[in-house]
């Protein structure tokens, strides 16, 4: 039994007459007769008495039609519902962001929903990525600003800027000198990292070629923050790279440590990230409208997509 079914049961009920009923549904006569047929047998009973003309609805079918309205109306009521939430810009959106990204981006687009979204509640967090898509794929979660691209079938991406990486370079360093820095003179042992949790130290180990562990370094600091790690630069010979967002934000005084990577045109992609069968698409796109108000539109260039660095 579905949902077409029980519309044909309807509309022969309506025009007593296999052959209207079949015109009203936009379908054949041949088409609406056997989809009836297939009723009947499923519950092993006759609903219309064909011998009469027009047709009539046998006694067990005049109850089952009465259901068959009622049920169809309770459908319609989903429908409104699913409808409701696909368009209205208000009510609560669980959203959680990668620490990486929530530095710099959370206050931008917690101002921006002030200002344009009075009526939308969005509720943010910092989690990990590998959190974060468990509670995505667990309905947990209605969105994510992640580092992409994340490939799963039941989940879907939605891009929206590409930051490229900078250096950030100690003034006890040598490279403090270059005007740009040559990714293949990067000293993997002078190379300050997040700690593993962070998808952004797998892309910069990528970025820098980096195999295995460091072997040679006596002192190992790994960092959640990546201030912190600005800091341990700031006093300690080597570098740390940090995403284009960040970057902007740094005061003048450590600006002047910042250099871009000669030749190099490595970009991360940063989305929104959903569950397929999250339904608050107005919403999602409302979140995706506040994220590029909050960065500048040469960022928001689909062509680099081509330059991600994987995670």
């Amino acid at each position: 039994m579905n949902i077409q079914q029980l519309e044909y049961l309807i509309a022969i009920d309506e025009y007593r007459h296999f052959a209207k009923a079949a015109d009203y549904c936009e379908v054949t006569q041949p088409t609406l007769s056997t989809m009836i047929q297939r009723l009947e047998d499923e519950l092993n009973v006759k609903i219309f008495n064909r011998s009469k003309h027009p047709i009539e609805p046998t006694d067990i079918g005049r109850q089952i039609i009465e259901q068959a309205r009622v049920s169809l109306k309770q459908f319609e009521q989903i429908k409104k519902i699913v409808r409701q939430e696909h368009t209205t810009l208000s009510g609560r959106y669980n959203l959680s962001v990668i620490p990486t990204i929530a530095a710099y981006l959370v206050p931008q687009m917690l101002a921006k929903r002030y200002n344009n979204y009075p009526d939308l509640e969005l509720i943010i967090k910092e989690n990990t990525t590998s959190n974060i898509i468990e509670l995505l794929l667990n309905e947990r979660l209605d969105g994510a600003i992640l580092a992409g691209p994340i490939e799963h079938e039941d989940l879907i991406s939605f891009p929206i800027y590409y930051e490229k990486f900078y250096a950030y370079v100690s003034p006890l360093d040598p490279l403090y000198g270059d005007k740009e820095v040559d990714i293949n003179k990067v000293d993997a042992d002078k190379l300050w990292l997040l700690e593993n949790v962070h998808c952004l130290r797998g892309q910069i180990e990528r970025l820098c070629k980096i195999r295995n562990s460091r072997q040679h370094s006596t002192i190992k600091f790994e960092s959640g923050s990546i201030d912190t790690l600005l800091h341990v630069v700031d006093m300690n010979p080597g570098l740390t790279i940090i995403p284009e967002m960040h970057a902007m934000g740094l005061s003048e005084e450590k600006q002047d440590s910042l250099r871009p990577f000669k030749n190099l045109n490595a970009v991360r992609e940063v989305a929104l990230i959903v569950n397929r069968h999250n339904a608050k698409t107005a919403i999602q796109d409302c979140i995706i409208d506040i994220v590029k108000q909050s960065v500048p539109k040469s960022m928001q260039n689909p062509a680099l997509k081509k330059y991600v660095v994987d995670l």
